[in-house]
């Protein structure tokens, strides 16, 4: 017994001295294409699984517009750009992500919040996962829409044909915004209001170049048999090779790892890059892949 009564004051001492237990770094996740916040089979299931695997994180999925059914259709009709600077501003008014946060994007979000990470430093990122995102764009076809919306996608497909570089297309069509035509480089370096900006396509933006390189880990998830994104290398930021659209190289091999506009080749060379592969079509994978693959990454 008075081993006991010695411990406990000991034992009380060094809980002062380490102090309490390191709360969980809070997770910011932002959907894809014709998704939502709260989707209880995605975004919801994701939010829940990682707040069963990690007790007491505070998880934001971000959620653009007044409800789920504005959400859904903000992520074909509402300017990235302006997207961007709505989330930048929930950001920076949380007072749980003041001392930096994960960030999780899934398909067309991996990439809005690369565009977060360039653009509002305050609060922190600290590690960005992109699943399925298309960081040099996406070309060709528009292969088809999540759910039901097929008819959807059929308009957006012509829409994108007939115009994507145009001025109305681009600023109300948030798919035109990263389309990525090879074998119109030119109309896309100049008219692309979104993916060229963030891309570093028109010049150097040191601004973006630093914040990118902040990161402590650029987590690139590719989806091994993707028939989705075209062409599925962009996930790994490959991207065909120039002036033509059936030879892909990966990034390693890109003028904009090459010339380091975005600050890639750095952080590649200092481990900071991670590229994963996972077998399947576009955003499928297992809870047991997720866990032993992405949870280290929030943990």
């Amino acid at each position: 017994m008075a081993a006991l009564r010695v411990a406990v004051p000991v034992l009380a001492l060094l809980g002062l001295c380490l102090g309490p237990a390191a709360a969980a770094v809070p997770l910011v996740i932002w959907h894809g294409m014709g998704d939502s916040c709260c989707n209880p089979v995605s975004m919801g299931y994701i939010q829940k699984l990682v707040e069963k695997k990690i007790p007491g994180i505070y998880v934001l999925s971000l959620k653009i517009g007044s409800n789920m059914i504005q959400d859904v259709e903000n992520s074909f009709f509402m300017n990235v750009n302006d997207q961007v600077r709505e989330v930048c501003s929930q950001l920076a008014t949380d007072p749980r992500l003041q001392g930096g946060y994960n960030a999780m994007g899934f398909s067309q979000g991996g990439q809005f919040l690369r565009a977060v990470a360039q653009r509002c430093p305050v609060p922190p990122m600290l590690n960005l996962i992109s699943v399925g995102g298309q960081h040099q764009g996406r070309v060709y076809g528009f292969p088809r829409c999540p759910g039901e919306s097929s008819h959807l996608c059929d308009w957006i497909r012509k829409t994108l044909d007939l115009g994507a570089y145009t001025k109305a297309v681009q600023e109300h069509l948030v798919q035109a915004e990263y389309w990525h035509d090879p074998l119109k480089e030119e109309d896309y370096r100049k008219n692309s209001i979104f993916l060229a900006d963030i891309n570093q396509e028109r010049g150097i933006n040191e601004t973006y170049k630093k914040n990118l390189m902040a990161l402590k880990k650029f987590v690139m998830v590719k989806f091994l048999n993707d028939t989705m994104v075209d062409p599925p290398i962009s996930e790994w930021f490959g991207f065909y090779k120039s002036g033509q659209a059936k030879e892909t190289i990966p990034l390693q091999e890109t003028s904009l790892y090459k010339e380091d506009r975005l600050g890639l080749q750095q952080m590649d060379k200092a481990g900071k890059l991670v590229f994963l592969g996972v077998k399947g079509d576009h955003l499928h994978f297992s809870e047991e892949w997720f866990d032993s693959s992405i949870l280290p990454f929030l943990q």
